[in-house]
């Protein structure tokens, strides 16, 4: 169950039910398995000195509790999947990100309590998003969203093929459509270079850079024929189209790392942004190796 399953981070908390049902879901699209993880920490004070294990029994009883209802709102949201769960003792980031050794894709709630000490993207699923060795879905904004189009936010780096990979499969296996934004600052003439801004576009340079990005898709086009595609070649900031378009989208699709203007890992402010502020589930795609 381990090998090749969707890992599911569960706090009993409402943002958790949210990740449990989209993980559910999506586990049933891909025909694997899917393994819901709750972990709670034992390392509080009134343990230390609990001679009688009794915090142990209720603090295992709790958690054995959340796992639980976690396994049934997965088996009602997906009723064919396969899905196990147990709680585990420890850090809920070290522990997760130990999971995700086991699994094709790790999934997150934005939110959480206990287990994921109270975090508004901050320590646990932020942690987990980044340095996760497979892709990670945080499941924000309208989690249960099932309508509008997959988005992916594609540069011209290595991973930008397994973001296209990613968004293709997930478009099709959604059957809906997927825009492919991309963000590049054009070459402005010397002689603008005082009025240099998002709107001085230098001659034909949007037409080549369209090229470019029509090269980069033809092979999925080919592979995906039922897929319909919409792109949309931007001189602002990728982090707030991407955003924006999140408010109509079901799935939006990134890279872990990139250049240009998706750049660095995604503590960068575009995966920032993203995962604080987008209104729908956000996939982060690791590079493979």
């Amino acid at each position: 169950m381990k090998v090749n399953a969707i890992i599911v981070g569960a706090d009993g908390t409402d943002n958790s039910k949210a990740a449990v049902r989209w993980a559910a879901r999506e586990a049933q699209r891909q025909g694997l398995p899917l393994r819901v993880t709750h972990v709670y920490d034992w390392e509080w004070r009134e343990a230390r000195y609990d001679s009688s294990n009794v915090y142990l029994d209720d603090a295992r009883r709790h958690a054995e509790g959340v796992t639980a209802t976690a396994v049934h709102e997965a088996r009602v949201a997906a009723p064919k999947v396969a899905v196990e769960g147990d709680p585990v003792i420890g850090h809920p980031a070290a522990r997760l990100l130990a999971e995700t050794e086991h699994g094709q894709l790790t999934v997150l709630g934005s939110r959480g309590r206990g287990g994921f000490a109270s975090l508004l993207l901050g320590s646990v699923s932020q942690r987990v998003a980044t340095h996760a060795a497979t892709p990670v879905v945080v499941v924000r904004g309208r989690g249960d969203v099932t309508e509008g189009p997959v988005v992916a936010g594609v540069d011209d780096s290595p991973t930008a093929e397994e973001v296209l990979a990613t968004a293709f499969d997930a478009a099709a296996k959604r059957g809906c459509e997927l825009e492919v934004v991309r963000s590049y600052l054009p070459v402005v003439p010397l002689w603008m270079d005082k009025r240099a801004d998002a709107d001085a576009v230098a001659p034909d340079a949007d037409q080549q850079e369209l090229a470019k990005l029509e090269a980069q898709l033809a092979p999925w086009r080919e592979k995906y024929p039922d897929v319909p595609v919409e792109v949309l070649l931007t001189h602002h900031g990728i982090a707030g189209e991407l955003v924006a378009a999140s408010r109509r989208a079901q799935l939006v699709v990134v890279g872990s790392r990139g250049h240009g203007v998706i750049t660095g890992t995604m503590l960068g402010s575009t995966g920032l942004q993203l995962l604080h502020h987008a209104d729908c589930p956000v996939h982060i795609v690791r590079p493979k190796h």
